[in-house]
């Protein structure tokens, strides 16, 4: 972490680990932090604390203070486990449909992988104990008759001696579920990945037992970061892919749910999936969010980020149809500037209006959206809210301003109220750190929808 000059810093509060109580010290001698920093920082974590009740006296008098075992492993808390993981599971292709399987139809599935039957792997980074575990094997055993094969010894996956078993066991079942991809061995705290592939012959064995499988084939992929499965996104033996991250104790049973559909997948990717080349473009020692033609560098996340990618942010699939219509939402508005001392020197229109000299109280906006359940299963859609500046003005590619959940039956619809803030949403910080808002035509995206909101800036008469 390098830290920043004192009037503008960027760093932590807390760090888990021992980085600041073995670094804070020298910081402070080297004049890279002051006093101030640190007393800021104990302020904001003990102010946490405060608000949890750590310090109201007996632990009968704090919110937590009463947990004892017997609130460990409830039912309810199981069932809660079981619901992350199926909330969390993201679909990420679905050829001609092929999920859900059919427990008619597929009655036979060949499940491989090296993290097929895996159970500690499930909760990546947490350090309990889990209640029990459910592994993706034991799951879908629940719906249908399983033959398993590991086809790897881990998910190093070293060498392909153990795929020919994997192979017939593919080709002799209905459908085939291979779960792939990371474990703590992989990418951890304290252990950085090298790599956006596959690891050792994963990528072998999938295509291996695509090629011979006689039924759908379904990618599931288990990991905390982004994964290159371009191979698999291009292959059309590959039926379906569905990225799960660490699912927790119940992973097995949620990842069952939904591959048989008595789960409908409504999770969203939170990450941008990038190619492997993007790797020796955008090294780790640049941390740069704007992307620079000039010297090869695609930028960092979908804001900024120009390139190719393998599956966007945002992206997420279900096994019914959603669809989107405004009912309510402002074409024009006015931003009230509040000075316009300074504005000649410091600030141009063209370059956008600084939120500090705008009057920020009333520009706050509502727009209803319909999302409507065209399919024929109910779902829950999450509706996920893009904004990009006007054409032309600044590098913004877009932005993510808000999401709202529903839950729409077949063949019906909910309205959803969406609140902009014009100053935090329609702003961007730009490369000198000062937050602007362009004026001119936004665009607003409701899932398949766009609509424009025009804002111009005005001072009592006066209009730019």
């Amino acid at each position: 972490m390098r830290l920043q000059p004192p009037s503008k810093q960027a760093s932590l509060d807390l760090d888990c680990g021992p980085f600041l109580a073995i670094h804070t010290e020298s910081a402070i001698q080297a004049g890279k932090l002051s006093e101030a920093d640190v007393n800021g920082a104990l302020a904001h974590t003990l102010s946490v604390q405060m608000r949890l009740g750590m310090f109201d006296g007996e632990p009968s008098r704090q919110p937590f203070g009463n947990l004892g075992p017997n609130d460990v492993c409830t039912p309810a808390h199981q069932q809660l486990a079981l619901e992350a993981a199926r909330q969390g599971a993201v679909l990420l292709q679905n050829r001609a449909r092929s999920l859900p399987l059919s427990t008619t139809r597929h009655r036979t599935i060949a499940v491989i992988g090296p993290n097929s039957d895996v159970t500690i792997t499930m909760i990546g980074n947490y350090a309990g104990v889990a209640c029990g575990y459910t592994s993706p094997l034991q799951g879908i055993a629940r719906y249908a008759k399983t033959v398993h094969q590991s086809g790897c010894n881990g998910v190093a996956c070293p060498d392909n001696q153990l795929f020919g078993r994997a192979e017939t066991a593919a080709r002799n079942a209905d459908a085939t579920v291979l779960v792939m991809g990371l474990d703590q061995s992989i990418e951890a705290e304290f252990k950085d990945r090298v790599g956006l592939l596959l690891p050792g012959h994963q990528q072998e064995l999938v295509s291996r037992v695509a090629m011979a499988s006689r039924g759908p084939v379904v990618l599931v992929l288990m990991s905390g970061g982004p994964l290159d499965v371009s191979f698999a996104k291009n292959d059309p033996r590959v039926s379906a892919i569905l990225w799960v991250g660490y699912p927790g104790q119940a992973g097995g049973t949620a990842i069952a749910d939904v591959l048989f559909g008595r789960t409908n997948p409504g999770g969203k990717l939170p990450m941008t999936w990038y190619p492997q080349d993007y790797l020796a473009k955008a090294p780790m020692t640049d941390m740069a969010l704007r992307a620079n033609p000039s010297r090869g560098y695609p930028g960092r996340t979908y804001r900024f980020y120009k390139g190719t990618v393998v599956f966007p942010f945002g992206l997420g699939l279900s096994y019914t149809n959603f669809a989107h219509e405004i009912a309510h939402a402002p074409t024009a508005v006015s931003v009230p500037l509040a000075t316009l001392d300074g504005l000649k020197n410091s600030t141009t229109f063209s370059n956008g209006v600084r939120v500090k000299h705008t009057n920020c109280d009333a520009l706050s906006l509502g727009v209803d959206v319909d999302v409507k359940n065209t399919g024929d299963m109910d779902g829950t859609h999450s509706l996920l809210v893009f904004s990009t500046p006007p054409l032309g003005k600044g590098d913004l590619e877009k932005q993510l301003i808000g999401f709202e959940k529903v839950h729409v039956v077949a063949g019906g619809r909910q309205r959803v109220r969406v609140h902009i803030d014009v100053c935090k949403h329609l702003s961007v910080v730009d490369k000198f750190g000062i937050r602007r808002i362009q004026m001119g035509e936004h665009s607003l995206h409701f899932g398949d929808i766009k609509h424009s909101i025009s804002l111009q800036a005005t001072l009592g008469d006066i209009k730019t």
